[in-house]
């Protein structure tokens, strides 16, 4: 089952007159001109003066103030459009991450109080050691970001790996893990795979080793059952595999095309998907952010049918 030009043409058109300017950047730059210039000038605006982000670049949270979090999510796009260390929006989020980091604790706070004065979904609600719900989301990509785009060396690099050894300790602890937390360990593995030869001295643990145990918790987490998917947080095999050729993909084998087919009988006549979560508050709010999201959605799941060969485009 391919998803015909028909409906990649709908979806094309949704995310040029509803989505946000920064998902249509990434659509052009992924399905149409590969050019990242668009991509860059719409994060921008999502970027303070400190060098991190804010502004509801996460739609589930609207604090203009800079977050790790909101910061976390502007890596993941500069990554995807491979931007450079030497890029001026890439310097200010690595000098942001330097400063805000939490030398006792060798993490990056997950939620921050400024949250709470804004419209936000309630699991990002800011209280007393919320921070232990959260453990190394996204700590654990953050660190491996910072190492990625690093340009000092020195400190700078020492603060990533601190982190990321202790996340891998922690990693190698657990029995099962959540969704989005598994997301950062595989974003590090990802990253830490130009730097293995270092990884492998600096950790109490190979980053083959590490992989492994990631797609272990990745492969546990994710809902087997189709009739599952798309209900709630329920994870879909999809959430963990990106390309064809990673080990995981093999692993879930049968139920990797399942999950494509049922990407492709779940989209709308216009094109595009509707999320699975509501915040249950901020109605208004949320409906602005249920928009933003399906358009994130589109870009997500049509790179994936793209790397997966089901685009008939």
């Amino acid at each position: 089952m391919k998803l015909t030009t028909e409906i990649f043409e709908k979806t094309s058109r949704w995310i040029k007159r509803n989505a946000r300017p920064l998902e249509s950047a990434l659509w052009s730059y992924h399905f149409e001109d590969n050019n990242a210039d668009g991509v860059i000038k719409c994060i921008q605006a999502f970027q303070n003066e400190d060098g991190g982000f804010g502004h509801g670049i996460e739609p589930d949270f609207w604090s203009p103030h800079s977050s790790p979090m909101a910061s976390w999510a502007a890596g993941q796009i500069l990554r995807d459009i491979e931007a450079k260390p030497e890029l001026n929006v890439v310097r200010k989020l690595v000098n942001y991450l330097e400063y805000t980091y939490i030398e006792e604790k060798k993490l990056w706070p997950s939620v921050m109080p400024s949250n709470n004065a804004y419209p936000h979904a309630p699991w990002w609600h800011w209280s007393e050691n919320i921070q232990e719900n959260w453990s190394y989301n996204p700590s654990a990509e953050l660190a491996a970001l910072l190492l990625h785009w690093s340009l000092g060396g020195g400190s700078t690099n020492e603060k990533g790996w601190e982190t990321i050894k202790n996340a891998v300790a922690y990693l190698m602890e657990e029995d099962e893990m959540d969704r989005h937390e598994i997301n950062n360990f595989q974003q590090l593995i990802k990253l830490m795979s130009k730097q293995e030869t270092e990884f492998n001295s600096r950790i109490n643990c190979t980053l083959k080793h590490t992989a492994e145990k990631v797609n272990s918790l990745a492969y546990k987490a994710a809902g087997k059952k189709k009739a599952d998917w798309g209900l709630g947080y329920t994870a879909m095999p999809l959430d963990f595999v990106e390309y064809p050729e990673e080990p995981l993909s093999m692993k879930f084998g049968n139920l990797i095309d399942d999950n494509l087919d049922f990407y492709i009988e779940q989209i709308s006549n216009e094109g595009i998907w509707d999320i699975s979560w509501s915040w249950g508050q901020f109605e208004n709010e949320f409906q602005i952010a249920r928009n933003h999201w399906k358009g994130i959605l589109a870009v997500k799941r049509y790179k994936i049918l793209h790397a997966f060969g089901r685009l008939n485009v």
